[in-house]
């Protein structure tokens, strides 16, 4: 079941996904805190980080850095898997920079897209840059709390009904993508969507494959039995 919730969430966020969305900045502009060979990718969804950056999260859990491509992200990580997610920060949607989350301005329900959610949440370290923000695109000034419980709403019984119909079309779109992109072989069985990317890229499974195309694909991967 934990794995059904965690693919199937990321289809709200990702279905209109364009690199020219408000959230995307160029790899180069994006500040990428955890290690290994899938820090490019959120951990929970699987999601090219810096293409979400402007929502991006990070904590500890046992003394690892995480980084989210959304608050969405993190709360599925330490409210629904009951993780130990510490010291979480949040980028500051106006400097680009990592920020405490317990003491940034968020501003939520701007007309800005949100990721993993139909309620944009931005966050910036000073109130003066949130009020302009939201008196610009809407949405309400608030604080970290406020921002967490309305993450918490798309953990809903019908809102988990929705994206379940989207990740099955997502997926079955990522099949597609594996049987006229990616050579036929034998593969593993992965631990997550990110993990499914990182393998396809490091074994050029399917050429040059990016975006959305890889994306369902890898989700694809992870939930193919």
């Amino acid at each position: 079941m934990l794995k059904i919730l965690l693919t199937l969430t990321l289809v709200l966020g990702f279905a209109n996904a364009k690199m020219t969305m408000f959230q995307s900045v160029p790899m180069d502009k994006a500040t990428i805190l955890q290690e290994g060979k899938n820090k490019m990718y959120c951990p929970t969804c699987g999601m090219t980080l810096p293409m979400f950056y402007k929502t991006n999260h990070a904590g500890t859990i046992d003394g690892h850095t995480k980084q989210y491509c959304s608050i969405h992200c993190a709360v599925m990580v330490k409210d629904l898997k009951k993780m130990d997610l510490k010291d979480i920060k949040v980028v500051d949607t106006k400097s680009l920079k990592f920020v405490d989350a317990k003491t940034a301005h968020y501003v939520i329900g701007s007309s800005k897209k949100g990721t993993m959610t139909m309620v944009s949440k931005y966050a910036f370290a000073d109130k003066a840059a949130a009020d302009a923000f939201a008196k610009e695109n809407g949405g309400t000034v608030a604080g970290f709390k406020e921002a967490w419980e309305s993450s918490k709403k798309d953990f809903s019984p019908a809102m988990m009904e929705k994206m379940k119909a989207k990740r099955a079309l997502m997926a079955k779109k990522g099949g597609e993508v594996y049987a006229s992109k990616c050579k036929q072989t034998t593969l593993p069985k992965f631990n997550s969507v990110a993990d499914a990317k990182s393998y396809v890229k490091e074994n050029n499974l399917c050429g040059d494959l990016k975006g959305k195309p890889l994306q369902v694909l890898g989700i694809y991967l992870f939930t193919k039995k």
